[in-house]
């Protein structure tokens, strides 16, 4: 009996070594992560590029990469032949909030949107390097499905990281809950 006691007890230590190490081993590598992200007090250097969406997108210095990151979705499906009804421009109106986030120690321009007329499930996020504007991140969420894209040196379909700007998405979204009082939908 205390044999069976005794091996009974050392079953136990070692199940409950090997689910201990399975709780602490580190991610392998190419395993995305989860960034960090902080969302920083407003200042003059969210609006380096502009006090509005619209402005932003059109600065000399950002329109055109702007447009390139969203290529023929920059305008309505209908017009540009892109993959987006309203097109990217729709989900920035003139009212969009312009922010600083910090994600994984350097900070980043972003703006947040949504189409007026389908704001519950037409919702965007542009997230643009505050070190130079040269890499820009984007998430447009279209009616259930999640578009991303990415621009900047050497920027690919396989750069963008949706764990980066998802990070980036729910951090925004924390802070409009708090400020509104109200939950904000999401597909994510």
């Amino acid at each position: 009996m205390r044999q069976r006691t005794c091996l009974g007890f050392a079953l136990v230590v070692i199940l409950s070594e090997i689910v201990l190490a399975g709780c602490v081993t580190p991610p392998g590598p190419g395993v995305p992560h989860s960034p960090t992200v902080g969302v920083l007090p407003a200042d003059a250097r969210a609006l380096r590029y502009g006090a509005s969406a619209p402005a932003v997108f059109e600065n000399p210095e950002m329109g055109d990469k702007v447009r390139a990151m969203f290529g023929s979705d920059w305008g309505p499906a209908a017009q540009s032949g892109g993959r987006l009804r309203y097109g990217a421009i729709g989900y920035f109106p003139p009212d969009s909030p312009i922010r600083m986030l910090r994600v994984d120690g350097q900070e980043y321009i972003a703006i947040t949107g949504c189409v007026p007329q389908a704001c519950a499930t037409h919702r965007g996020l542009v997230l643009i390097r505050n070190e130079g504007g040269d890499q820009l991140w984007a998430r447009l969420d279209e009616g259930g499905f999640s578009q991303y894209y990415g621009y900047g040196p050497a920027m690919s379909g396989a750069l963008v990281s949706p764990a980066f700007i998802d990070g980036a998405w729910r951090a925004l979204e924390g802070v409009e809950r708090t400020a509104t009082g109200f939950p904000v939908e999401s597909s994510s």
